[in-house]
């Protein structure tokens, strides 16, 4: 018996040394113009931009196939983020509402059905529920995406704003100096 849990521990150790040295050695290194994009945008994962995430939407910017104004989460501080950082003149966002205060989900607990539509439509999983309960969002998981509204039939999920405090509040994206002088 000892023979044996010795024999799999050494077995374990090698084969952990192995696929240590094989990450190192055979590292794919991503496109570091990517990874930067990815990093000035929302984390939303909401798919409004047409790509399922936020990396793969970054890859395709990297690529030079698809343009910066698509993250409507992101709004106009990501465009301006990424307009610097790509050395691009900003666009307006496609497809957002102008100056849209940032909201969460809440869902009527008295016409909440279960129908379980909601959760399969949320692409970070704020939603908690089974079929035929009552769902709950949670808050602290909730991004605004409101990819939850279209599916549901009885149209018991609201967006409400998140009100200003000063645990959330920030200072709005700084003007380039071409703006001023443009204004």
């Amino acid at each position: 018996m000892l023979t044996a849990i010795l024999a799999i521990a050494f077995l374990a150790v090698l084969f952990g040394l192995l696929l240590g040295y094989s990450a190192i050695r055979f590292k794919v290194e991503g496109d570091p113009l990517a990874e930067r994009i990815d990093a000035l945008l929302p984390q939303t994962q909401c798919g409004q931009c047409g790509y399922p995430g936020c990396k793969p939407y970054a890859e395709a910017i990297a690529k030079g196939v698809e343009a910066i104004n698509k993250c409507v989460p992101g709004g106009t501080t990501t465009v301006i983020a990424l307009a610097d950082l790509l050395g691009r003149d900003p666009e307006p966002v496609s497809g957002a509402v102008p100056d849209k205060p940032k909201a969460i989900a809440v869902i009527d607990e008295q016409e909440c059905i279960g129908c379980t539509l909601c959760i399969q439509a949320c692409p970070v999983d704020a939603i908690m529920g089974a079929a035929k309960q009552l769902h709950v969002i949670i808050a602290s998981e909730c991004t605004g995406c409101e990819l939850c509204l279209k599916p549901c039939p009885v149209e018991c999920i609201h967006m409400i704003p998140i009100p200003a405090e000063t645990s959330n509040w920030r200072w709005p994206y700084p003007e380039r100096p071409a703006e001023r002088a443009a204004a």
